[in-house]
């Protein structure tokens, strides 16, 4: 409810204003928005900000080489600096100095009771976001804002600031200070967006989450059968949190007039692991595409090479999403897999060979899941072999029957909505069909949404 008033109240507020105002607006609002959270994490923002505002504006002004590299060697420190230490540095402490005895247990706790109170939200998104924009000025892709506090209002943006979709500079900042004029295609269409994303995140992932949580917490006692079941249903939950968040923050962005990129294009359809990431979190797989794999060489190296440069990208991809070995091995999963289909696997499939394939991909994806989720790597490979060997009788699961329907109805439509947008579909339906899928939504958050308000997993990272 607050952040409903807060954006009705934005966006009323922005088509009053006149067009030299807006952009100040939103660049209160979004501080605003983040502060929200945590007064204290408005500094690292503003750290950031600076520093790459002056970086970029450094690189810009010289035909220095060398120069150039002392500029963005300024921004990579800086930004990637302050992810390490608020994000993989209490990892470092538990997992590399706490087991050779470099640090005592008092000073381990205290310093963990630090680390989480001060892991701002959205860091890893933010970050690259503005380290994308220094490599853009390094590579003349960007030409440096000279006004500082448009450049903080790109970084800030508030409905894509603390889980995306990562925007590139050439996209997004054009669109913050175009003049917009009141378009009431914009409000139904955000409209739209915001309010099936409400319900794939309350109706879907909230209400599967507790049992999610049930199975993994009670792996040893749990059924082989029910073992599966919690890694399909941990699968589903992260799907449509996620694809949820990011439908509200572009719905959110387009009330305004402002269009960010998509993130998801139904993944789960994917028969190979090179199409998923062409279908999963699109804004962050193309980010490590643009600005880790290419500048490694790309493709046009070496097959040793290109192997290393693959398997980079994959587990800094994993540590990206967490300071824990589980995530690189989530990434370590994806990687090995994607060098397996590059090798060994035709591109060219056969119509007959694209269920096998299909089933040969979900089954690495979901098994994946399983470490993303775990909180060890031994709990997750306990996991995977009771779900083989288990011969317990299983568990009491709390579950809701409507789930099961809510569930079919997110990945029925998911699979229709692939390559369109269910604001395109509702455009193409008569009066009667598109009030009824209004209602339809509506009815369904007001009364089976979870409930327990479980924050969107993303934010975590």
């Amino acid at each position: 409810m607050p952040f409903l008033i807060f954006l009705l109240s934005v966006v009323a507020i922005y088509f009053i204003l006149p067009h030299r105002w807006r952009w100040m607006l939103l660049l209160a609002a979004s501080y605003f928005f983040y502060g929200y959270w945590k007064i204290e994490y408005l500094g690292l923002i503003l750290l950031s900000t600076v520093v790459d505002f002056f970086a970029a504006q450094f690189i810009a002004s010289t035909d220095d080489h060398l120069k150039k590299k002392i500029g963005l060697s300024i921004s990579l420190f800086t930004n990637l600096g302050l992810l390490v230490l608020f994000k993989y540095s209490g990892w470092f402490m538990t997992d590399v100095l706490h087991p050779i005895s470099a640090i005592s247990d008092s000073q381990l706790n205290g310093f963990q009771n630090f680390w989480n109170f001060a892991l701002p939200v959205g860091i890893s998104f933010y970050t690259f976001q503005t380290l994308g924009y220094s490599i853009d000025v390094y590579y003349g892709r960007a030409i440096p804002e000279k006004n500082p506090f448009k450049f903080a209002l790109f970084v800030s943006f508030f409905p894509q600031l603390v889980a995306g979709p990562i925007e590139r500079f050439s996209h997004l900042h054009k669109q913050l200070f175009k003049e917009q004029k009141f378009n009431y295609t914009f409000l139904q269409q955000g409209g739209r967006m915001i309010l099936y994303g409400l319900f794939i995140k309350m109706c879907v992932a909230d209400n599967i989450s507790h049992v999610v949580d049930q199975i993994f917490e009670q792996q040893n006692e749990a059924s082989a059968l029910q073992l599966v079941l919690g890694a399909l249903l941990f699968g589903i939950q992260i799907y449509s949190d996620f694809h949820g968040y990011s439908l509200i923050a572009i719905g959110t962005s387009r009330l305004l007039g402002i269009e960010l990129m998509d993130n998801f294009n139904a993944p789960y359809t994917a028969t190979s692991i090179r199409e998923f990431w062409s279908k999963w979190h699109i804004s962050l797989s193309t980010w490590f595409r643009d600005y880790l794999f290419i500048p490694l060489g790309g493709s046009r190296v070496s097959r040793l090479k290109l192997t290393t440069n693959i398997l980079i990208v994959f587990i800094v991809s994993g540590l990206w999403h967490g300071a824990n070995w589980t995530f690189v091995a989530w990434g370590a999963i994806h990687g090995c897999s994607y060098l397996m289909e590059r090798w060994f696997i035709s591109k060219d499939t056969a119509p007959w060979l694209k269920f096998p394939r299909w089933i040969a991909t979900m089954s690495i994806v979901f098994i994946a899941w399983v470490f993303f989720r775990s909180e060890s790597i031994e709990m997750a490979a306990n996991y995977i072999t009771n779900a083989v060997s288990s011969e317990s009788t299983g568990i009491h699961l709390e579950w809701q029957a409507v789930s099961i329907s809510f569930i079919g109805i997110f990945l029925l439509s998911d699979i229709h909505f692939k390559n369109r947008s269910i604001h395109s579909w509702l455009n193409e339906q008569g009066a009667i069909i598109r009030w009824s899928v209004y209602a339809f939504l509506i009815f369904s958050i007001s009364c089976f949404a979870g409930i327990t308000n479980h924050p969107f997993i993303y934010f975590q990272f």
